[in-house]
């Protein structure tokens, strides 16, 4: 069976061309004349997608070759996509840049889904050598269907009709000419944009909207995007394994398959999960219970708990000085339940975080070591991580692909010697291998800078959620 998705990727020839503004405002755009449209972004990304639900009024998904197999990215896509208006897909990065040999880039994506392609080119203190520029970017892979340009940052009316003249010449279909406009800049940080949790101020968006909706020929882009291929969806072994899974559970719990709580931390704190991440786990029979480790006094009624990245070292203070929380996720942890945490969820557990100004806030204290924010990145990038021991995620040996970004840092010393390590990564852009994150003793708590996709890792997520169940099990035989 085969689907007909209008579909459109939106990329550029590299980062800070301006293409998150752009897709921003497109989505918003055709949001304000009622157009049903579902965003995507490329690679492992939690900000953009926050401004994507922002304008477009909808959960944006990720599309990424390495968190997940090439089979689940096209029928997750399809799975999403089937029933909107049009699908826009933001790219990352320049169109062919990504992973190790190209894994997840713009391109490669744009070639899976079989959709055209619009390149962003930031045009300031250009003029014809753009043109030379989408040239180049259209016949590096013929692979890649280079549909037109949205020009963006112009300066003047002259400098416009210089850059179309020629891509005229080229024949490349010009289908935005946006001026410059420094009130349209999104609020940054130092892990890229402020995350939407914390600037839901929708003026911008709004603005951006209006903005693209005058300086983006719509009617063209709509054209394009109605003009690709039928996709079909491909035999996914995943799949046939989550089905055969979630089928053996209604069958022996039939009463039960559904009632599984697992609280996630969601606030200005915490916010990076993907939304079919999520959706695996509930369609194994988890039901998602929200809480802040920020506001909140008290856990809601759960037999599982997931704590997401984001921005403690922001909030450290607070975090730290909400005691009643702090115990509460530590006495959780003590009495057996399940709980996954990744990189600021994995910051939350520790002993302490020392903050950019070298303030020590004190932690949950459930794993062991503590943790130090640096002026510097530390490390991003692709990763694979190899289970060491049996643990809520699975048994040692199980291999999970993720990736990491992060400027903290775990301070040396008592960690090495009390704590066990949950991981061995290996970071694919060099090979390089090291040890990462900790288990706790029972194995019912890891935390770790991984941040990986539960649709791309299911085994992982079936484990966590059979974890969850033999914990409510143990709870209701008290």
């Amino acid at each position: 069976m085969t689907y007909k998705i209008p579909r459109i990727v939106i990329g550029a020839v590299s980062s800070g061309c301006g293409k998150t503004t752009v897709v921003t405002g497109l989505l918003s755009a055709l949001r304000q004349q009622n157009i049903s449209v579902q965003s995507y972004k490329i690679g492992p990304d939690y900000i953009d997608p926050g401004y994507h639900r922002l304008a477009s009024g909808k959960p944006a998904h990720n599309m990424d070759t390495w968190l997940m197999s090439r089979e689940t990215m096209v029928n997750t896509f399809i799975d999403t996509a089937s029933r909107q208006d049009i699908a826009v897909i933001e790219g990352v990065m320049g169109l062919y840049d990504g992973g190790s040999k190209g894994i997840s880039s713009t391109a490669e994506i744009a070639r899976l889904l079989d959709a055209p392609v619009v390149l962003v080119i930031d045009c300031k203190s250009m003029g014809a050598s753009a043109a030379a520029i989408a040239l180049g970017f259209r016949q590096y892979d013929e692979g890649v269907r280079l549909a037109g340009v949205i020009l963006n940052r112009l300066g003047s009316d002259n400098h416009q009709k210089m850059i179309e003249e020629a891509m005229a010449k080229l024949h490349i279909p010009v289908l935005g000419a946006v001026r410059r406009n420094e009130l349209l800049v999104m609020p940054e940080r130092h892990l890229g944009l402020l995350p939407v949790e914390e600037n839901q101020e929708r003026k911008v968006v709004d603005a951006m909207g209006e903005a693209m909706a005058r300086q983006l020929d719509l009617g063209a882009i709509m054209q394009i995007a109605h003009h690709a291929p039928p996709l079909g969806r491909m035999q996914n072994p995943a799949d046939e394994y989550l089905a055969q899974v979630i089928d053996g559970r209604r069958r022996s719990f039939p009463d039960d398959f559904g009632k599984i709580r697992i609280a996630l931390a969601r606030d200005e704190a915490f916010s990076f999960y993907y939304p079919e991440s999520l959706a695996v786990l509930e369609r194994l029979g988890a039901r998602i219970t929200e809480f802040s480790p920020l506001k909140d006094k008290a856990l809601p009624e759960a037999d599982g708990m997931l704590l997401g990245g984001g921005f403690p070292e922001m909030f450290a203070d607070e975090l730290g000085s909400n005691s009643e929380m702090l115990a509460a996720v530590a006495g959780a942890a003590a009495d057996g339940m399940p709980i996954y945490a990744e990189c600021g969820g994995y910051m939350y557990l520790s002993k302490s975080l020392t903050d950019f100004e070298g303030g020590e806030h004190l932690m949950c204290g459930v794993l062991p070591g503590r943790v130090q924010m640096n002026k510097r990145l530390q490390m991003v990038g692709y990763v694979e991580a190899e289970l060491r021991r049996d643990c809520c995620l699975g048994s040692a040996g199980m291999k999970l692909k993720g990736h990491e970004f992060h400027f903290s840092s775990e301070l040396a010393g008592e960690a090495d010697i009390t704590g066990e390590r949950a991981f061995q990564f290996t970071r694919m852009r060099n090979g390089a291998v090291y040890p990462g994150g900790f288990v706790s003793g029972r194995g019912n708590v890891v935390g770790s800078y991984l941040h990986l996709h539960f649709a791309g890792c299911p085994e992982a997520a079936v484990a966590f959620v059979g974890n969850c169940w033999n914990y409510r099990i143990k709870r209701q035989g008290r």
